[in-house]
């Protein structure tokens, strides 16, 4: 797990020459492209996911236990490492409430959307993300990109919107419902650049899911939908929650954490090019002409902006 420096120096602690941190970079940027890289694998699971899960237990049900499952799990994990903390609960109540509410709705809607479409065209359509996160990035985080960056920025949104728009898949209802999703979590990921910076990761994390799943327990009690799972959906329940949410989710804030948002987004927007390989591999899926032109643009645009950066 990544933490922030502490303000204050502990005792002990070598600090690198500039010689030293020049020596490192390769380094850092070796663990950050292999971050990136298995971020982008287990990022495009989430809808292959979801569809597994649909036919064995109601959507309302399954992203509540999902994300109850990985809440226990971190919790587990950071009373174990002594690293979690209840003050950042009280102190940011109202943060982790959003973000709770921002996540759950967003998750919720993602697992009713593939009701509606397949797993390949979602995780397409999840992509427009990418305009609200840069929006977000630009203008309220005041990120900035350099003439080179742009120009990769602009490659890459192209790619993303020749991949994602469909003939006659931008309006159905689960594609709306992707697109709004997207934009729910979008917002979230701003939030979280701008107001979590000073919070340990453990705790962060921890009470990032508690939030969400005490947002989902409250709703799916309101619609009435939730409902005990039989013994053979458990397995993939906790796999779900194990891969989906906390392996996929703690490398996401990572990246999050090390990259500024406006490049944090655009390396995501290869999530689409691992979802066509998961489509061919799972479903037998091949990508047409549009998604190959399209997914061309996007390693294009983000290779400029990562050279760039």
């Amino acid at each position: 797990m990544h933490t922030l420096p502490e303000t204050h120096p502990p005792y002990g602690v070598i600090y690198l020459t500039t010689t030293d941190a020049r020596s490192a970079a390769p380094s850092a940027r070796s663990s950050n492209l292999l971050l990136v890289a298995v971020l982008l694998i287990l990022d495009s699971l989430h809808f292959v996911f979801a569809r597994t899960l649909l036919p064995r237990i109601d959507p309302g049900t399954s992203v509540t236990l999902v994300l109850a499952v990985s809440t226990v799990e971190v919790g587990i994990f950071g009373l174990a490492m002594r690293r979690l903390d209840w003050r950042p609960a009280r102190r940011h109540f109202w943060f982790f409430l959003a973000i709770g509410a921002l996540i759950a709705i967003s998750t919720a809607t993602n697992y009713e959307a593939v009701a509606f479409i397949d797993p390949g065209t979602a995780s397409l359509l999840n992509q427009t993300s990418v305009l609200f996160s840069l929006g977000f990035g630009l203008i309220w985080l005041k990120d900035r990109l350099n003439p080179a960056q742009i120009v990769g920025a602009c490659l890459a949104l192209i790619g993303v919107v020749v991949i994602t728009f469909q003939p006659g898949d931008y309006l159905r209802l689960g594609s709306l419902m992707v697109i709004g999703a997207s934009l729910l979590y979008a917002l979230h990921a701003a939030l979280t650049k701008r107001y979590a910076g000073d919070i340990d990761m453990v705790s962060f994390f921890f009470f990032r899911l508690l939030f969400t799943t005490a947002v989902l327990v409250a709703v799916g009690a309101l619609r009435g939908v939730l409902v005990w799972p039989t013994a053979r959906v458990w397995p993939l329940i906790i796999l779900v929650g194990t891969v989906d949410v906390v392996l996929s989710r703690t490398l996401y804030y990572i990246a999050l954490r090390r990259l500024t948002m406006s490049m944090h987004t655009l390396i995501l927007t290869l999530t689409p090019i691992a979802s066509i390989i998961w489509a061919l591999l799972l479903f037998g899926t091949r990508p047409t002409v549009q998604q190959m032109l399209g997914g061309v643009a996007v390693i294009a645009g983000v290779a400029i902006v990562s050279l760039k950066r």
